[in-house]
């Protein structure tokens, strides 16, 4: 580690291997530079400190084999990543794969626990990882779940599963499905949600969306699965992967998630606390996918963990 952290005070000039090539210059940046904010990324890359084959480049800019980018360094403080993995959460993390091969690697997430590292967070799953499977050359998100959401987490081993995985989620070619706990009931069995969203962030950094017909398309099914006197179990399939979708758009019918202090109802939120429930109710619960190698089509799921499903046993039914 000490190489590496000498090595990004200097300026480094990289050429790119065919493995490398097809990404753009502020992904490869921030894949090679962990933990340094994206706004040091972007400011570098306007101020031409970051130039491709000695010339500027935009943000936007698809690296080709063969050429040579210079870095300047980029970390203004020591790097303070953490190279070690404390025993209970490397248990954790092992007992939560749910599928793993040479392609990718399915993860039922903990509530809880950031996918990524930020500025408040030194270490995500996906560095942990990096940290415990220490053989594999190559370990990336596909997408992202909240720190607060559970349920399946898709990486993937290689860059071409990287891409082929990240083309069916813009294509709509995987089928998300969430588990979630609703205020009240809704009126029809199933109710499809159309509405654009924005996001905004505050002055305190905090991330807020809402619906604002200048917003992003976005949409989302909601199945109602069981009801009781004051809840719905519904089920949820996204169309779109807008962040805060599922939460902004049952706030918006007047069905708020269960345990969500940002979009939710406080008194509600305060009732079901007494029937156990600590934690935002959702769970990626299902994702439905075209594996990348072999082409078969895979149902990739994760149970409700207990603790959730122990709050749906106790809620009153008339």
């Amino acid at each position: 580690m000490q190489g590496h952290q000498a090595q990004s005070q200097k300026v480094q000039f990289i050429e790119i291997t065919t493995h490398q090539a097809g990404q753009r210059i502020d992904n490869f940046l921030l894949s090679l530079e962990k933990g340094v904010p994206k706004s040091r990324i972007y400011r570098a890359l306007r101020k031409g400190e970051v130039r491709v084959n000695k010339g500027r480049i935009k943000q936007t800019y698809k690296l080709q084999a063969g050429d040579v980018v210079r870095v300047p360094p980029l970390r203004v403080a020591e790097n303070t990543t953490p190279t070690q993995v404390n025993e209970s959460l490397k248990q954790e993390l092992l007992n939560a794969i749910i599928f793993e091969d040479e392609a990718m690697l399915v993860l039922n997430k903990p509530a809880g626990l950031a996918v990524h590292a930020g500025s408040q967070i030194q270490l995500g799953i996906i560095e942990a990882l990096r940290i415990i499977k220490q053989d594999l050359p190559f370990l990336e998100l596909v997408h992202r779940l909240d720190r607060d959401t559970s349920g399946c987490l898709l990486l993937a081993k290689s860059r071409d599963s990287l891409l082929h995985l990240q083309q069916q989620m813009l294509t709509d070619g995987i089928d998300k499905r969430y588990l979630t706990l609703l205020k009240g009931t809704m009126s029809s069995k199933e109710q499809l949600v159309e509405q654009p969203l924005q996001k905004n962030t505050l002055s305190s950094g905090e991330r807020m969306v809402r619906v604002d017909p200048e917003g992003k398309k976005s949409k989302t099914l909601f199945i109602q699965q069981q009801s009781s006197d004051i809840a719905q179990l519904t089920e949820v399939k996204l169309f779109t992967g807008r962040t805060h979708q599922i939460r902004v758009h049952a706030a918006w019918t007047g069905h708020p998630v269960a345990g969500d202090d940002k979009y939710g109802d406080r008194e509600f939120n305060k009732t079901i606390k007494n029937f156990g429930l600590k934690r935002l109710f959702l769970h990626a619960w299902r994702l439905t996918i075209v594996h990348p190698l072999s082409g078969e089509t895979l149902a990739l799921e994760a149970p409700l963990p207990a603790s959730l499903n122990d709050v749906i046993q106790k809620l009153p039914h008339s």
